[in-house]
């Protein structure tokens, strides 16, 4: 006898598929809400990129912006600037890393590697002290550039650690030129 010729055997096989699609179904209904809840909620979204306008920041002259709760310096470098940090040697410094997001992890610390414009003028780095998280004073310490009175570490204009306790050189972010007077962070 055939499936065909037993109608009850087609219903058992109908009412298994039914069950077993019913189950997945609240399955997937019950353990969606836990995926979900893994996803980066409305307010950190919205802080993932930002854009910032940097047409009055004037030469020597830095702004500061918080971007995910952490401040990011932007900093418009004179040529004296930039003359002070492309004489530095590279084996000089405590950190030879760029410790920049926009290059591979094993760039050097040059000042080419650490400025977003390739003619030096902008800087963008984390504001954060790589000892212990505090936010470095700019224009201060004996290199020219940021000086963190916690615990005596100095920057020089490019951003790397020179002297201190801190062990690495202030991140630079992810970032790029949206147009000649705005910055995306991120």
């Amino acid at each position: 006898m055939s499936h065909a010729e037993n109608p009850t055997g087609t219903r058992r096989d109908f009412i298994y598929f039914a069950t077993a699609g019913a189950g997945a179904v609240a399955a997937g209904a019950a353990v969606w809400p836990l995926i979900n809840q893994m996803n980066p909620s409305a307010d950190v979204l919205a802080l993932a990129s930002i854009r910032v306008d940097i047409s009055g920041v004037e030469p020597g002259t830095q702004l500061t912006v918080l971007w995910q709760g952490k401040p990011v310096f932007i900093r418009s470098r004179t040529q004296a600037d930039i003359d002070l940090a492309r004489a530095v040697d590279v084996a000089s410094l405590p950190d030879p890393l760029a410790e920049n997001r926009n290059l591979g992890a094993d760039a050097p610390a040059t000042d080419e590697n650490r400025a977003l414009s390739e003619d030096g003028t902008w800087l963008v780095m984390m504001g954060v002290c790589t000892h212990l998280g505090c936010v470095p004073l700019g224009d201060q310490g004996d290199f020219g550039g940021w000086f963190c009175p916690c615990h005596g570490s100095h920057y020089d204009s490019a951003g790397r650690i020179r002297r201190g306790p801190a062990p690495r050189n202030l991140p630079v972010p992810v970032a790029s030129f949206v147009d000649d007077v705005t910055i995306q962070l991120g």
